[in-house]
């Protein structure tokens, strides 16, 4: 039973790091899984008010995060609301019409439509893209870095205990 405890919290660390980068995938949710997972097969006594606390902390920071840096990119390049919709559905559903490159051309051109739609003319649009994109990578790393310290935070917390 310990080797399938420690299977499950393996793969729902790598879906957690791989949903950072594809956002179908749950990714903060499954890291967290994860602890529920391990305190299901080993028990929840290692784990203390504090080490709930921060790893719920970081969850919320991610989530919170995660709209916010998007929506950054995309005012920051003289987006608008409409761009930053579009962002979030490109980015959502980019990687299925565009196999391949979607993750990437996905927030751009949701963003580039989305402009367009609501009267930029095709600079503005361009740029809106491009705000998008550089949200999008910001918001990638900053999930992948928070969620890395959740998965060290729980290694380092049940070697200690």
């Amino acid at each position: 039973m310990d080797i399938l405890g420690w299977v499950l919290i393996v793969a729902l660390f790598a879906v957690g790091m791989a949903g950072a980068i594809f956002p179908i995938l749950p990714g903060v949710l499954a890291v967290y899984g994860a602890f529920f997972v391990y305190g299901l097969f080993f028990g929840f006594g290692e784990f203390g008010v504090w080490f709930w606390f921060l790893q719920t902390s970081a969850v919320a920071a991610i989530l919170i995060a995660d709209y916010i840096v998007n929506a950054w990119g995309v005012k920051k390049f003289g987006g608008s609301r409409a761009s930053v919709i579009g962002s979030t559905i490109g980015i959502l559903i980019g990687p299925f019409v565009i196999p391949g490159i979607g993750l990437l051309a996905g927030p751009f051109l949701g963003a580039w439509i989305g402009e367009l739609i609501a009267g930029a003319d095709m600079r503005q649009a361009t740029r809106a893209g491009l705000g998008a994109l550089v949200g999008f990578l910001s918001s990638t790393v900053v999930k992948l870095v928070l969620q890395a310290i959740m998965i060290v935070l729980f290694i380092v917390w049940i070697s200690a205990n």
